[in-house]
């Protein structure tokens, strides 16, 4: 739990309602998503889908219990640059950087490393290895 002691916030007193507005939201796992997803569960890794933590961030897939976040990242948490790439958005780098400090390990899935992986084997090593 962050604590901003000397902050203010207008809508604080509304933080329930918007927090259950925001769970109640339909999520829309992609392709990329399920089948990391499928990887985890074939090598023995339990894990919720979608997992909203009781701050209200969305996490592609975590175990609750060790604190431990999967993140698959497709293009839009990356940069667009023609030199160099992997360089992760403000965004993307705020919500791990926000996730690490409420005591949560994050491990990140990028799509141009998920997609040169030839079989489901390849994939099961893949994940072994992140986590």
């Amino acid at each position: 739990h962050l604590e901003f002691p000397d902050q203010t916030f207008p809508l604080a007193h509304m933080q329930a309602e918007f927090l259950t507005a925001f769970k109640r939201q339909a999520s829309k796992p992609s392709k990329l998503q399920r089948d990391v997803a499928a990887a985890l569960s074939r090598i023995g890794w339990n894990h919720a889908f979608e997992f909203v933590t009781r701050e209200g961030l969305s996490l592609d897939m975590a175990q609750p219990e060790t604190m431990t976040a999967i993140e698959v990242d497709g293009p839009t948490h990356y940069l667009k640059s023609k030199e160099k790439q992997g360089i992760e958005n403000g965004r993307t780098k705020f919500k791990s950087r926000l996730l690490r400090r409420l005591g949560w390990t994050v491990i990140h899935i990028p799509y141009f490393e998920w997609h040169l992986l030839i079989d489901a084997a390849a994939q099961d090593s893949y994940v072994r290895s992140k986590i």
